[in-house]
């Protein structure tokens, strides 16, 4: 045992795989012990960007410092490149500038350009109304950022009066320390208003729970009845292939599709889920394990044991099983790997598991599909999910090739 495991963790491919997987799943065990909040809990807005978020009545009211920074320089590289491209087609097609006279790399100089000759009278044939407002949108931004018209702020005093209101400096700033109510969303926000970092390690945990059932039942009924196939052989080899190929002929996932809508909505839950994949995986592992089983049959220690008058239990459990013991765990590995992509296909098509009380990888892709995060530009609401899903499949088939080259002598090297 010690030299095998040895073998095994002299693999690169499977030691990568390993460490990537123990990464992920350390990750899933102690981010609740540091986080502890719920990884459901709604408490911001319709995908909200990453970043700090801080009181607004703490920033004012906290200690000002004064620091020499150019804030307008800064709010004129706020105008994306998108923005910068429409202004400078606008003042050639109808501002009458030369195109050499116009770099959008140059943002003050723009601007001083469209300041000077945008103007929403202007003769500009060929727009359509759709797009004149656009322009007139952005015109509006560019003079709230070259705005220099003073922010004044007023507090009641005892007796409910306004007091002379203080003006804000745009070189008045406040150190994020002194703020006491503060959140940071590494991910930003989800459809809900849900912390994205919290739920995909929540949504991560539970789609490894329902690899580990589904891969658990699949690999079960793939081992017994190709332990019985292959070695009992007869008729009961004819029936339990007969079985298996049905299932076969027809695609597996066609089969989950039917069997969670027939099951309906109220009562598909997460292991529910998980034991309908499980159920509906298992025919190339019981077609494989039947044919090891097959070539270990007529081994001379198998007939020692049948001369021996040992009981057919006793000969499949001491004298097979530990010969194909690699390879089911090799398809065990598979079958989570394969559960877990399953269940992020039936979500994505709203078949998934129907539950308020945890999340999946698959239902945060269907939340962000639903909620059309792709066409808003919201990529922190599903790029995440899809990496956790990548990382996970990737370790898993990793760990798997990395096992097959230690326990198939033709693979080694």
């Amino acid at each position: 045992m010690k030299n095998m495991i040895r073998q095994v963790f002299h693999s690169p491919k499977f030691v990568v795989g390993f460490v990537i997987f123990i990464v992920l799943l350390l990750t899933i065990i102690f981010y609740p012990l540091f986080v502890s909040a719920d990884p459901l809990n709604m408490v911001g807005g319709l995908f909200y960007k990453p970043g700090t978020y801080i009181s607004v009545k703490d920033s004012v009211q906290a200690k000002q410092y004064t620091l020499k920074i150019n804030t307008a320089s800064a709010n004129l590289n706020s105008i994306s490149t998108e923005d910068r491209k429409s202004m400078a087609n606008w003042l050639v097609k109808f501002g009458n500038v030369k195109k050499s006279q116009v770099d959008i790399r140059n943002v003050s100089q723009l601007v001083k350009l469209w300041n000077k000759n945008y103007s929403v009278s202007a003769d500009q044939t060929g727009l359509l109304a759709a797009e004149k407002q656009q322009y007139i949108r952005l015109d509006t931004k560019i003079k709230k950022l070259v705005s220099s018209i003073p922010i004044y702020i007023a507090t009641k005093n005892k007796n409910g009066e306004l007091e002379a209101p203080s003006s804000l400096s745009s070189h008045a700033f406040v150190n994020t320390k002194d703020l006491l109510n503060k959140k940071t969303f590494v991910l930003g926000t989800d459809n809900f208003g849900r912390d994205v970092l919290t739920e995909l390690v929540a949504a991560m945990g539970t789609s490894l729970k329902i690899g580990l059932v589904a891969g658990t039942i699949a690999t079960l009924i793939g081992l017994l009845l190709g332990l019985l196939a292959g070695y009992v052989g007869g008729t009961l080899d004819d029936f339990i292939m007969f079985i298996t190929n049905i299932f076969t002929v027809v695609p597996s996932f066609i089969l989950l599709i039917l069997i969670s809508f027939s099951v309906g909505q109220s009562a598909r839950g997460v292991m529910l889920t998980a034991a309908i994949i499980g159920f509906t995986s298992w025919p190339w592992t019981t077609r494989s394990v039947r044919s090891q089983v097959i070539s270990l049959r007529n081994r001379d220690h198998v007939n020692l044991s049948k001369l021996s008058g040992h009981s057919l239990p006793r000969i499949i459990l001491t004298d097979i099983l530990p010969y194909v013991a690699s390879y089911v765990v090799m398809a065990f590995i598979l079958q989570i790997s394969s559960g877990i992509l399953s269940e992020a296909q039936l979500s994505m098509l709203g078949l998934g598991p129907a539950t308020t009380k945890v999340s999946t990888l698959g239902l945060m892709m269907n939340w962000a599909m639903a909620y059309k995060a792709i066409l808003t530009g919201a990529w922190w609401a599903f790029i995440p999910v899809i990496l956790a899903i990548t990382l996970i499949s990737f370790s898993l088939n990793l760990m798997n090739t990395g096992l097959d080259q230690v326990f198939n002598p033709q693979l080694r090297d």
